[in-house]
């Protein structure tokens, strides 16, 4: 496997296009469209927040049901999450006018939509910007990056990668854009997550490769402890690659697993290091741990804990808050078998062992968290199992955002 250039563009079949529709946002594009040449397999993973926005609603449905998928409309500015029935109608409206642009069926559109939660889409602006779109779709990585910038928010760097690998003798590609920034926290984000491959995999494998690996990526990162009504992620599969279909776990299937993990751990980690106000990704690993599930009960309580954020903020060697934050996660483990690390670009440092302050120079504690990637190891001694979650420090300019997010 190996990185290539490229976002959802670089797998083969794939375009994109992207515009400026004046939803919210000025002088900037709001609007982006993937297309697929050929009928994809199509698979979804969602938010597990009870209130859920119509596209989530909508996705879910054709996602599960139509035949196949051949594109995906996304807005940025405004969420059509509580708009009702009317807001459900709007996902219908929206595909329509995709369909009959692309001469294709609705039930092959999908949709998405980020932003203010409570207003209803300018369908007018929606369906100028479709059309605006269609004529002008490309299979360029220019485009398809144009489409990353253009569904962003409060993000500050565009978000897409791609990669290659081999199955059955042909050369296969995944590829991938996503924004996300604030309202993030497991399971799944405010974000949304758009993967593109040319594989040939059947629909319930590629089902159960993203539903398997959210749990390692998108479900562990936390910016705020927001789960959002938005979140989705999809995943379409074209088949234009001219591998032999993978109908099962085999090799091909496990490097494809791989790829896409790969893929996913990317864009998830850049999220968790472009959260709103945010100066530093905050990696937190748990190693020697029992099970799988008490590893990563303890990663996402000390990734969400607001002093711990704080800390890492002021590069602050703030131990104490580390070991509070596992403390009350739920999870069972000795307290006096702990060791802590911190590392980072700048050095290593061992904090605590079996539960007590190590001497260590402050100055250095201080030069290791002042790096933009920061990570917390901790080792419990209890077993092999061991997670890995990320998140962000907590800064002013995070509420400075969401205390006029609407205006």
């Amino acid at each position: 496997m190996k990185e290539i250039s490229g976002g959802v563009t670089a797998a083969a079949g794939f375009q994109a296009a992207s515009t400026a529709a004046g939803i919210k946002y000025k002088d900037r594009k709001d609007m982006a469209l993937i297309y697929s040449e050929e009928p994809c397999k199509a698979a979804g993973t969602y938010t597990t927040n009870l209130v859920k926005a119509a596209p989530v609603k909508w996705d879910k449905e054709m996602v599960d049901n139509a035949p196949f998928i051949k594109a995906i409309v996304v807005n940025a500015g405004i969420a059509n999450a509580c708009t009702g029935a009317e807001g459900y109608r709007y996902c219908e409206e929206t595909a329509k006018a995709a369909a009959e642009c692309l001469s294709i069926p609705s039930d092959s559109v999908l949709v998405a939509s980020t932003g203010v939660i409570g207003k209803q889409l300018p369908m007018d602006r929606i369906k100028a910007g479709i059309e605006a779109m269609a004529p002008v779709l490309n299979e360029s990585l220019e485009s398809g990056s144009e489409a990353a910038a253009a569904i962003m928010t409060t993000d500050t760097v565009k978000k897409e990668i791609a990669v290659q690998f081999t199955a059955g003798g042909k050369t296969v590609t995944v590829g991938g854009m996503c924004k996300g920034s604030g309202m993030i926290h497991p399971n799944m984000c405010t974000m949304l997550s758009f993967i593109t491959t040319d594989a040939a995999i059947s629909k319930e494998l590629l089902q159960e490769a993203l539903s398997e690996d959210i749990k390692d990526t998108y479900n562990m990162i936390s910016v705020d402890g927001d789960t959002s009504t938005n979140d989705t992620v999809l995943l379409l599969a074209n088949g234009l690659a001219g591998n032999p279909e993978i109908t099962e776990k085999n090799e091909d299937y496990q490097s494809f697993y791989k790829a896409l993990h790969y893929v996913n751990e990317y864009l998830a980690k850049k999220m968790a290091g472009d959260g709103e106000g945010c100066t530093a990704l905050f990696e937190v690993k748990i190693i020697g741990a029992e099970t799988k599930e008490q590893a990563v009960t303890l990663s996402k309580s000390v990734i969400t804990s607001s002093l711990t954020k704080a800390a890492i903020f002021g590069h602050d060697a703030n131990w104490g808050r580390i070991l509070c934050a596992m403390g009350y996660s739920g999870a069972q483990f000795d307290p006096e078998k702990v060791d802590l690390y911190f590392e980072s670009a700048a050095g290593k440092l061992k904090i605590i062992e079996n539960g007590v302050a190590l001497p260590y120079s402050e100055e250095e504690a201080t030069k290791i968290l002042s790096e933009p990637e920061v990570t917390a190891t901790a080792d419990i001694k209890m077993g092999e199992a061991k997670a890995t979650a990320w998140g962000c420090d907590l800064t002013f300019d995070y509420v400075k955002i969401n205390a006029d997010y609407r205006s």
